[in-house]
């Protein structure tokens, strides 16, 4: 043991330094850094906190490069912070203390996703964002987004993880901004998303996650619609890009698409002519993309079907043209296949009846598909479903209970978890210890503020 703690010591101290980043530059653009692959190893606030442990000497713990043989979580030789089992965000393995502390969050402040513009102090009287507000059990942050948007406001702010605020770039001016680390409480409707904190707000652009928009700044960040949440079914979404310059170049930081009825296309804005099309089976190629075009129009369509992460793109002009100028072979000519669900007229010709009645038998076959992939969605949903036992007015004392009548019983599942009555006595409750696992201890403030409030 002696003889590996010396290794680990020096392994650290002959580290090169990690590379400091430009400015202005995220290194994340999911809500809760799972996509982070930089430096910073060690914990704490700007990396103050403890060393961390390397991946591959965590073999006694559940994550280690051991068990990411294929690098999907970022793990390997190395002890830089990383996210692999979809927490609030990124952590490290640490020296086990004698409180029984091994594991530790990394505050990294260029792991914030772009439109993310900090965590701040609400005392209340006034409120940090002075627009309306509303509570939900159900709170993600793009149901604070999207509340916000409709109301006609710039900014959205999350807290507690359940209350959502609507404000002002003045209401921004005048805030006082927090230490990130304040803003650590779960998102009651997402387990792997932050909604602010005691007394804290994080506060976000309403532009994350629209639908449609006009870019005409030199550089910028494009989410798929419903972002940080998974976009959803038929959706038709289109944005114009119209940086300074005669080119354009793009950088995927994120993509995934369900399946190949999913699909994003860029456009010559001026000509309409198809430069590019992506989709679940197409995903763009590695690196930057340049295209010869002053404008570009994104335009996304999901089927009835559709469910998944979307994608984060960057973008930035460029003043020169050097850049791939060819729209794709027959885009002019060849339409984009028609979703599922979308509206499509066929006039068959006289004495054509075979194609009337194979119309009418994909439109039966259709239908009886749509119905088993609503029956297949609610059995999966019914089957990685959280418990919620609240019958009695007891202490709300979180975790497990043989007593559901007199406190409170939280589980959940990763990565999602949704929290649903059960009334006592439910046979499912006694199997949950083995598949489930209790609410984090970052939660419980804002879960005994919601059950107060009740």
């Amino acid at each position: 043991a002696l003889a590996s703690s010396a290794s680990q010591l020096l392994r650290m101290l002959a580290a090169p330094a990690a590379p400091r980043p430009r400015a202005g530059l995220s290194e994340c653009f999911q809500v809760n850094g799972a996509d982070y692959r930089g430096h910073q190893n060690r914990t704490g606030p700007r990396g103050a906190g403890r060393p961390c442990l390397y991946w591959d000497q965590t073999q006694q713990h559940s994550y280690s490069s051991a068990s990411d043989p294929q690098g999907r979580w970022g793990l390997g030789a190395h002890n830089f912070c990383r996210n692999p089992d979809g927490d609030v965000q990124p952590w490290c393995y640490v020296a086990e203390t004698e409180e029984g502390i091994y594991w530790r969050y990394c505050d990294i402040p260029t792991c914030h996703m772009p439109g993310y513009l900090g965590c701040f102090v609400d005392s209340g009287a006034p409120p940090a964002l002075s627009g309306p507000s509303g509570t939900s059990t159900k709170l993600t942050v793009q149901v604070c987004l999207r509340f916000c948007r409709m109301k006609g406001y710039q900014l959205a702010g999350v807290e507690a993880g359940y209350a959502c605020f609507c404000g002002s770039e003045s209401d921004l001016a005048r805030g006082r901004p927090a230490p990130a680390t304040d803003c650590d409480q779960i998102c009651f409707g997402h387990p792997g998303q932050l909604c602010g904190g005691d007394g804290r707000l994080g506060i976000y652009e309403v532009s994350v996650g629209s639908c449609q928009g006009n870019w005409t700044a030199p550089q910028g960040v494009i989410y798929s619609p419903d972002f940080p949440d998974e976009y959803g079914p038929d959706r038709n979404c289109s944005w114009v890009l119209a940086p300074p310059g005669a080119a354009l170049e793009l950088a995927f930081r994120l993509f995934e698409l369900a399946d190949p009825r999913d699909r994003l296309e860029l456009r010559d804005a001026t000509s309409g002519s198809l430069l590019r099309a992506f989709d679940g089976a197409r995903p763009p190629p590695p690196g930057p993309l340049r295209l010869r075009a002053a404008a570009l129009r994104l335009t996304f369509r999901s089927d009835a079907r559709g469910h998944a992460q979307g994608f984060a793109l960057t973008f930035q002009g460029l003043q020169d043209a050097d850049a791939d100028p060819a729209p794709l072979e027959g885009s002019t000519q060849t339409p984009a296949a028609p979703l599922d669900g979308a509206n499509v007229s066929c006039s068959p010709g006289p004495g054509a009846p075979e194609a009337s009645m194979g119309a009418q038998v994909f439109s039966t076959v259709t239908a009886v598909s749509v119905l088993l992939l609503l029956v297949l969605s609610l059995l999966r949903l019914l089957r990685g479903r959280g418990c919620l036992l609240a019958p009695g007015k007891g202490s709300p004392t979180l975790g497990p209970s043989r007593d559901p009548t007199r406190s409170w019983a939280v589980w959940y599942r990763r990565p999602r978890g949704v929290a649903l009555p059960c009334p006592p006595g439910d046979p499912q409750v006694e199997g949950l210890t083995a598949s489930y696992r209790p609410l984090s201890a970052s939660s419980q403030s804002s879960l005994r503020s919601l059950i107060s409030a009740l």
